[in-house]
């Protein structure tokens, strides 16, 4: 069976696998799994003619591969459309994973950010988020200035380092092949000297032959894989054109016909990952680029702040607007703001338009009239606290308890009680033999004060505020009602 009998012209045996599955229903069926090459039987590369080498076939395998879409911790897929240069290449420098890539605007400008949200203030954020202008700017710059001559010669000069070091790799194993050959000759001479007749020692000596045979393939598959590897030495022609590709390749980069999908791939070449880290507060970014070559270069670039609006209402003054638009019209708000000497944005007087678009902006809803008045009348804390016939104090503490609800348009004014029949009777009427003390209610009940008055505030239980007789205050009519988990049954 062959690889690719169009292409590779090479042979191989034992790609696949039958085995045998057992379905829902206990029935047997069939599976061929494909192997991996490390597990084929035969592999002969260059077996026959073919109409490329297997070496290009190889590298046009490991591009398909690259873009398909990648699984995770690997890299990106293809260059996709679009004008960002960093596109598959970009991570966060936060939490290490993938930036995405976005355009907004007029003129679609790129930016990237990263998939991670964090919850500020109750609203997800972005781990990431910033233009991709100056960006790309940067890595451009920094990536053509490394193809500058010097630079290059440099490149070459450390190519040239590696490729004598390579060759030193190589003698070490050309010399580890000679070693398993003299020892695969070593245990046949062995194997052959020895009489046929001891057979024990004689089967000893031929596994000893075949292991030294096994040892001397594998050295030599191996030495064979590692000068494959082994990158083609450059002429002394292709150094000089190599080192005037750099002036070329700017014209080239920034010409009018180049369009951005030929950028990406001219960057890729070169370009491994880059990590991209965004420091809010000093408006700067921080970059490290890693190359195919496995260095690492770093930028710092500024980035452009973003300026908030200078001239703003106060956020004080928007929240009074806020509490009074519900219950006050625009104009009344107006003169509420302008008694209290608080001015617009721009140091006037408010009026009801500036507060109209006020309200438009923040989106505060509009005062609506009540066209039924509720009932009772709005007393203030004293003239309720003589209503009632208890002290203003009392009156306080239990407006602070919430056992009594009260209105305060904004913060510092006074509090305005509305008298209803409801409250009336909670203090002028008289207290049931099923209404206790305080104490003897949560006894009764079993929890704390602060239980009792949540209860009582949120109308669980009933209350009434009694001011004749020895025991004056607040008596609870304790009826539980939540019972014991463990209560005993009939």
């Amino acid at each position: 069976m062959l690889t690719n009998p169009v292409y590779a012209g090479a042979y191989a045996y034992g790609k696949t696998r039958t085995e045998i599955v057992l379905d829902a229903g206990g029935r047997r069926h069939q599976r061929i799994r494909h192997l991996p090459r490390s597990d084929w039987q035969v592999l002969i590369p260059d077996h026959h003619p073919g109409f490329i080498d297997w070496q290009t076939d190889e590298a046009n395998q490991a591009r398909i591969a690259q873009n398909t879409r990648p699984g995770p911790h690997k890299e990106d897929g293809a260059v996709r459309e679009g004008s960002a240069l960093l596109q598959g290449l970009a991570r966060c420098g936060h939490c290490g994973r993938r930036l995405r890539t976005h355009y907004r605007g007029r003129l679609s400008s790129p930016g990237y950010h990263c998939s991670g949200k964090s919850i500020v203030e109750g609203r997800g954020v972005y781990c990431l988020n910033v233009g991709g202008v100056q960006i790309d700017d940067g890595v451009a710059r920094r990536f053509l200035a490394t193809l500058e001559p010097v630079q290059l010669a440099a490149s070459i000069a450390a190519a040239e380092r590696l490729e004598v070091d390579r060759e030193a790799m190589l003698n070490q194993w050309r010399l580890g092949v000679e070693r398993a050959g003299y020892e695969a000759s070593r245990a046949e001479r062995r194997y052959r000297a020895i009489d046929p007749d001891n057979r024990l020692v004689a089967r000893g000596l031929e596994r000893e032959w075949e292991e030294k045979l096994r040892a001397l393939e594998a050295a030599k598959s191996e030495l064979v894989h590692r000068e494959r590897e082994r990158p083609r030495v450059l002429t002394q022609e292709e150094r000089d054109h190599l080192l005037s590709i750099g002036p070329d390749l700017a014209r080239v980069w920034h010409a009018p016909s180049t369009t951005s999908r030929d950028r990406q791939e001219l960057l890729r070449t070169l370009v491994e990952e880059i990590t991209i880290k965004v420091e809010r507060d000093k408006a700067a970014a921080h970059l490290v680029i890693r190359w195919k070559a496995g260095a690492l270069d770093e930028i710092n670039l500024t980035l452009p702040r973003s300026r908030p609006a200078t001239i703003r209402t106060d956020e004080d003054t928007i929240a009074l607007i806020r509490r009074l638009a519900r219950y006050y019209s625009d104009s009344v708000i107006a003169g509420i703001l302008n008694r209290q000497g608080r001015a617009t944005a721009y140091g006037h007087r408010f009026q009801t338009s500036h507060v109209g678009s006020l309200r438009n902006h923040w989106k505060i809803p509009c005062f609506e009239r009540i066209t039924e008045e509720p009932d009772g009348e709005l007393l203030t804390v004293r003239k309720a606290a003589a209503a009632l016939g208890i002290a203003p104090s009392t009156l306080h503490r239990l407006l602070n308890d919430g056992i009594i609800a009260a209105e305060q348009p904004t913060r510092g004014a006074p509090w305005r009680i509305r008298l209803t029949d409801a409250l009336l009777a909670r203090f002028k009427g008289e207290a049931g033999d099923d209404f206790l003390p305080m104490r003897e209610a949560m006894r009764v009940l079993g929890v704390s004060r602060q239980t009792v008055l949540q209860r009582v505030k949120h109308g669980e239980l009933e209350a009434v505020h009694t001011v004749r007789g020895k025991q004056k205050g607040l008596r609870i009519k304790a009826i539980d009602h939540q019972p014991q988990l463990f209560s005993p049954t009939s």
